[in-house]
């Protein structure tokens, strides 16, 4: 077993725990002191695991589906411990960190991730600037994602009248959550940004790099739109939030099929 893979395990597990104790504190109706610091540990062992694939490729480590997962589930991560305290948001650990517990399982899994990478002997700077903001984004569009799952919860519990229950105690206002969800969008559009940004200035060749470009640019174009609607028009919270999960879970479905 190679120390990458040890190293991604340790962060499965140490992400599964921070969703654990989250969900067991709410079941007991207290706010769980536990999840932030098993978030960090996790964190602090997917960054091991990246510096070492970095190592081996010479290059950010974006080369196979296994690599993504894992430089996806980091940057959640870090916008979690960067954006979850900051907006009162600790509930949205409960909801990210088993999000990011699967994609590293999924990434040890045999066949996902190449076990002896070529080392690049050529790397394209702009490229390798565009994969990485391109992913990073992904981070806090996700959270953006998961604050809009957390508010349709949240709106369906008020509905229902749910008012007693310890996940409804626990939960932000949705005043919070709204303008979480919203400036984790606008976040990750800006990101998003400077990837498409890098991507004008790579070499123009023809194959799966142009078609990803593209398909960053379609996301970010989708994404500024619905942040334009939202500034000038206005738009319900409900519709935003379906808005934002919809429009990541299809995003993630445009890029797996590249």
């Amino acid at each position: 077993m190679t120390h990458t893979i040890i190293y991604l395990l340790i962060a499965a597990l140490l992400s599964g725990m921070a969703g654990y104790s989250g969900m067991r504190a709410l079941q007991h109706g207290h706010r769980s002191r536990w999840t932030v610091a098993w978030m960090l540990f996790s964190f602090i062992a997917q960054c091991a695991a990246l510096g070492i694939r970095g190592e081996l490729r010479g290059q950010c480590p974006l080369s196979d589906l296994g690599e993504i997962l894992v430089f996806l589930a980091w940057s959640m991560t870090i916008f979690y411990l960067l954006i979850g305290s900051t907006y009162r948001l600790s509930l949205l650990g409960v909801f990210s960190a088993p999000v990011v517990s699967v994609m590293l399982w999924v990434s040890v899994l045999p066949g996902v991730m190449d076990p002896k990478p070529e080392k690049a002997i050529t790397v394209e700077p702009w490229y390798e600037m565009h994969a990485a903001l391109s992913v990073l984004s992904y981070g806090a569009l996700g959270l953006a994602a998961i604050a809009g799952v957390m508010f349709m919860v949240l709106n369906k519990m008020l509905k229902a009248r749910e008012v007693k229950s310890g996940l409804f105690l626990k939960f932000p206002p949705v005043s919070s959550i709204t303008a979480s969800m919203v400036r984790l969008t606008g976040v990750g559009t800006l990101v998003l940004s400077g990837g498409v940004f890098c991507g004008l200035l790579m070499p123009h060749e023809a194959g799966g790099s142009m078609a990803h470009f593209w398909a960053a640019v379609a996301v970010w174009v989708a994404y500024t739109t619905l942040l334009t609607i939202w500034q000038v028009r206005g738009m319900t919270p409900s519709r935003m939030a379906l808005s934002v999960v919809t429009l990541f879970l299809v995003s993630l479905v445009v890029f797996a099929v590249l």
